[in-house]
């Protein structure tokens, strides 16, 4: 009988050291995973700071670029303005001019 329990006990030792290399196992493979998985924590993280300071700087671009849109409108009405009263000017010359060429015209055949 004691051969039997002796042998059993021996048994269920090696089935407790077989269930203590198999969890000491997994808990190495679980710290290796933790490991992984906080340099990839680690790695995301410095991409997110990445595309948040590129984020940031293309929002700065963008404002740049749409104040300076808006001097380029403001400076093209300006332009367009000022094209305008010179055309008036241009049209009220050119009617002087005919007026005059008209007068001088009346004034040699009066002569």
């Amino acid at each position: 009988m004691e051969n039997g329990t002796d042998l059993h006990i021996i048994e269920m030792q090696r089935d407790a050291n077989r269930q203590i290399s198999e969890y000491k196992f997994k808990l190495s493979k679980a710290e290796q995973e933790m490991g992984t998985m906080e340099q990839n924590i680690s790695r995301l993280e410095g991409q997110v700071a990445r595309y948040k300071a590129a984020a940031d700087n293309s929002e700065k671009i963008e404002d740049e670029l749409k104040a300076e849109k808006r001097k380029l409108q403001r400076e093209l009405r300006t332009a367009l303005d000022k094209i305008e009263e010179m055309e008036m000017t241009n049209s009220h010359l050119v009617k002087r001019l005919e007026k005059m060429k008209a007068n001088r015209n009346a004034h040699l055949a009066q002569q």
